[in-house]
């Protein structure tokens, strides 16, 4: 897979050589600047080398990659040592010095496209585009390549963390006396190995070697997609700098950030999540398997607030006046891709009256006073983890906050504050321990391009779901919820299985739902049908409207987590546009999650899916690692020739719809929510149909109250319909309200507005694509 890429095809590169040097921490020190629309300062990384990814087998047996099984141990669980002492907020201040400026006054070189570097000013060597194979070459320098994109790099520079103070207990050879790079190596070494005990020490120290001074330049070199760093007469990456220092600054237009307006129109910035995650955001090694941790520090005005997937709950420190600063960490390892910020104007919003016994629940069981036991073994990398914290296991509902802009105040209070309880203690009801120890919940600007994204320790949510009942607000804070196991504790160890994220959470949200209201079994039931019946309309949709290729969930097959032999690969339809207007990945893992929940009953299949977190959490995984464990816990009578190749075949390596799932929505009979549905519809196609003056003996039609997914259903129907007069839609319009209704909801009436020109409620469409933006992104 050494290919030169092509930057116009629509894959996605991951230039990033974790095959050779892995990133074990970063330590990020940046100013947010609303005047210039930058983020500017300083990142160091902390490296772990060593050829530690194997080049991958095409037998789907062999899934684990790392030699040193720290990235992805499956099969062989070991202990998950924690630290005995409470969590609490890390308070090493990392104030100014020279190295927190964050390139103050330094001089931008940059060329014409933003790129700067000093490689070929330097040294006169040219860099090959799309360089992957970057390993030791006989006499050739070793090349550090990481992901980067639309920043420009001012300088890199090796960090002299043997000037740290205290420093010298992690130089454990007695030979090694004389500053050198051997010396700040093996420093660098025992640090980023320190137990998961030693938490705190860990990143007090890795705060401290972040300000530590530089002790020499490095050359460096930007492209398209990657940033490349070399040291002169450093041949492999055991000898590389362990530690770097990376001054750079994002550009207005970098794809990772948006910088825009809040609803209340003060400016705000957040980061985007996909389709090229944080490389425009910050230096770094995007594949999954180069999962770290991080700490960061970020300045702004005084009267921003800087929200962070972090552990902890950050408040500001004032620097001096009109300019605050707040630190965020993380202990837990992840993708670099799961980073989140976001910068406003956000107001915390608060219940107006709150339960004492919940707010009593939280604080015994808040994470600063967790007592933390040994329970079971954990078969990932060594970190504090939550499933190891005996009070952690027992806690429904982990401590929670809500901002968004002051002009939403309202609809968060009626909606929802009093969701998130119940919702979190649904999760926790199905799946177990929460994987983070706290969550805040953001409402985003209306330009953000989904109705929700999920990040460690925070959720975006789109203010479209503050509107109408509880329902869409609800079932997409359970869908995000979802992703905190599946998404973020648990990931894809291939970004094109995006089935393993999506599908999932799609399939959880309608169980996390139905226990959030407290259903009876029978009417839970309807409900979760009742959304079956209509995500197979919206998979036959997608089918008959987009491109074969991009229906596979699985499209590399067998080659699917197959890395060359430096760690770079290429994310299938990464950059292609239309991607992000699909939802084949949603709709196809849950129909197949369904499938499966059905053929194993509901109570053997979420009794698996517990053992299947407990056993998977902390690592990435592929679609085989499931199926195989599923599969395993089948007994051989309800298998019925059901095996991991046939799921393959059948689901995940073929576009269109699953023969099985065909079969099955052939033989299912329509449940009684549908069936309402349907006899609505013919009774508005009646009045449709008569004419102005009806005869005396017509009765009028009386019309039964539908629940919001009903409604959708309805809408849908009647979009079929050739023609629906005015009267018709104005009776429509009053008979459910459609103009306070949910944003799905409003979408559908929207759209029936516009094919029939019904000129009375343009108004409703103005407002829908002012206010719900993302909706339109989503249906089109």
């Amino acid at each position: 897979m050494d290919v030169k890429l092509d930057p116009s095809r629509d894959d996605l590169p991951l230039l990033a050589n974790t095959g050779h040097i892995l990133v074990k921490h970063y330590v990020l020190d940046l100013d947010v600047d609303f005047k210039s629309q930058i983020i500017e300062g300083s990142i160091v990384l902390f490296f772990e080398p060593g050829n530690r990814f194997k080049k991958q087998s095409s037998s789907i047996e062999e899934t684990c990659q790392s030699e040193s099984n720290e990235a992805c141990k499956f099969r062989m669980p070991e202990p998950c040592h924690n630290p005995v002492t409470h969590t609490s907020t890390f308070s090493s201040k990392m104030g100014y010095d020279g190295f927190s400026v964050c390139g103050k006054g330094v001089k931008d070189t940059s060329g014409k496209d933003g790129n700067h570097d000093n490689w070929e000013q330097a040294s006169g060597i040219s860099s090959s585009k799309y360089c992957c194979d970057t390993g030791n070459h006989g006499s050739e320098d070793f090349l550090l390549v990481l992901d980067c994109c639309d920043l420009s790099v001012l300088k890199v520079e090796e960090v002299d963390v043997a000037a740290v103070p205290g420093i010298e207990k992690f130089a454990r050879s007695p030979t090694l006396t004389v500053v050198s790079e051997e010396l700040r190596n093996q420093i660098i070494r025992e640090l980023v190995t320190l137990p998961a005990d030693r938490w705190r020490e860990q990143l007090d120290y890795y705060a401290r070697c972040s300000q530590a001074p530089g002790c020499g330049e490095l050359l460096f070199d930007t492209d398209t997609w990657s940033l490349q760093i070399r040291k002169t007469g450093t041949q492999a990456a055991t000898d590389f700098p362990h530690a770097i220092r990376i001054r750079y600054r994002t550009k207005p237009q970098g794809r990772s950030v948006t910088w825009t307006s809040d609803q209340s129109g003060r400016p705000c910035v957040y980061t985007m999540g996909s389709p090229i995650n944080n490389r425009a955001l910050f230096p770094c090694q995007e594949p999954p398997v180069a999962m770290s941790t991080w700490q960061a520090t970020v300045r702004a005005a005084a009267s921003f607030v800087v929200l962070m997937s972090g552990e902890n709950s950050a408040k500001p420190t004032q620097l001096h006046e009109g300019c605050s600063s707040w630190h965020y960490y993380v202990t837990m390892p992840m993708p670099a891709s799961t980073f989140t910020i976001a910068v406003g104007s956000w107001a915390e919003m608060k219940p107006e009256t709150c339960l004492s016994n919940d707010l009593a629940t939280e604080r015994s069981l808040s994470s600063s006073e967790a007592d933390f036991r040994y329970v079971g073994v954990c078969g990932h990398m060594e970190y504090p983890c939550r499933f190891q914290n005996a009070s952690a296991t027992t806690q429904e509902i982990i401590p929670h906050r809500v901002f968004a802009p002051v002009c939403l105040k309202g609809a968060c209070q009626e909606t929802l504050l009093r969701l998130i309880p119940p919702c979190l203690s649904a999760a926790h009801s199905v799946l177990g321990t929460h994987p983070f120890s706290r969550l805040d919940v953001l409402i985003v600007p209306a330009n953000f391009p989904s109705l929700g994204m999920a990040s460690p320790h925070i959720i975006f949510l789109s203010q479209s779901t503050l509107t109408g009942m509880s329902h869409l607000c609800g079932t997409r804070l359970c869908h995000e919820i979802a992703h905190a196991w599946f998404g973020l504790a648990i990931g894809a160890r291939d970004w094109t299985e995006e089935w393993l994220s999506e599908g999932f959470a799609t399939h959880l949200e309608d169980v996390f739902w139905a226990r959030a209201q407290q259903l009876a079994p029978r009417e839970a039931q309807e409900q979760q049908e009742l959304r079956a019946c209509l995500r197979w309309r919206r998979l036959q949709d997608e089918v008959r409207n987009s491109p074969e290729e991009m229906q596979v969930l699985r499209p590399n097959k067998e080659e699917t987590g197959c890395v060359s032999d430096s760690g770079s690969s290429v994310i299938k339809h990464g950059l292609n546009p239309e991607k992000a207007f699909m939802q084949v990945h949603y709709l196809k893992g849950y129909f197949l999650l369904r499938f499966l929940a059905k053929r194993l009953g509901d109570d053997t299949y979420f009794s698996f899916l517990r053992k299947f977190v407990h056993t998977f959490h902390g690592q990435l995984i592929l679609s085989q690692d499931f199926l195989q464990m599923l599969l395993e816990n089948i007994p051989e009578e309800k298998r019925l020739e059901l095996s991991v190749e046939n799921i393959f075949r059948d689901w995940l390596e073929s576009s269109g719809i699953p023969q099985p799932l065909q079969r099955e929505r052939g033989a299912a009979a329509a449940c009684g929510l549908a069936r309402r549905v349907s006899a609505e519809v013919a009774k508005w196609i009646r009045v449709n149909r008569r004419p102005r003056k009806r005869k005396r003996r017509e009765t009028e039609e009386v019309f039964e109250k539908l629940l919001p997914d009903q409604l959708v259903w309805l809408l849908e129907c009647l979009l079929e319909q050739k023609t629906l007069k005015p009267r018709t839609l104005q009776s429509l319009e009053r008979t459910y309200h459609l103009p306070e209704q949910d944003a799905e909801v409003r979408h559908r009436w929207c759209e029936l507005v516009v094919k029939h020109r019904y000129t009375k409620a343009y108004k409703d469409v103005e407002r829908f694509l002012q206010e719900d933006q993302q909706n339109v992104i989503r249906h089109n």
